[in-house]
């Protein structure tokens, strides 16, 4: 292997992922409806109907009608396709869009899914983000990548987002 690369990668700037806070983002979500078993697995499909996005550099509410359509998979984890679009207080609009990954031990995710609390460093729960506005003062969205960190409750998600530098 060649020595620069190596300690590039070592050492270097490729030795760590820097991010910054974004923004929390709160989820409100009807109860999710239960597909079932397809050819990929078992689809369920939460339908978000309002949220709230609270951070230094955008602060907004999450518009009604946005989806998130999950397929439990075999293993028990779920994987997460979320589309929704966020008017700031500006009034701005942004569309999010993430995939996400949610997995545990069975009975914290049972836990999870029966609507009671669980620690949220019992069970792993991620996402990552992308973003497309029109508006000028936050096109940097457009141009950046974003990783979050989330939580379930019963009344739906939250998620601390951050962008990656």
């Amino acid at each position: 292997m060649n020595r620069d690369f190596a300690a590039l990668v070592a050492e270097g700037a490729l030795a760590t992922i820097r991010t910054r806070h974004l923004f929390a983002m709160r989820l409100d979500v009807r109860p999710i409806v239960q597909v079932g078993p397809t050819q990929v697995g078992f689809r369920r499909i939460g339908f978000v109907t309002g949220g709230d996005i609270v951070g230094a550099r955008i602060r907004g509410r999450v518009l009604n009608e946005a989806n998130d359509w999950q397929i439990k998979r075999p293993d028990g984890s779920i994987t997460l396709d979320v589309r929704l679009v966020i008017e700031t207080d500006q009034g701005a609009l942004v569309a999010m869009a993430y995939r996400g990954l949610r997995h545990g031990p069975a009975e914290v995710i049972d836990r999870l899914d029966r609507g009671e609390s669980v620690d949220p460093a019992a069970y792993y729960f991620r996402i990552a983000p992308t973003f497309e506005t029109a508006d000028a003062t936050l096109a940097w969205l457009n141009n950046i990548l974003a990783i979050g960190t989330g939580h379930r409750f019963p009344e739906g998600p939250v998620y601390n987002v951050f962008e990656v530098l």
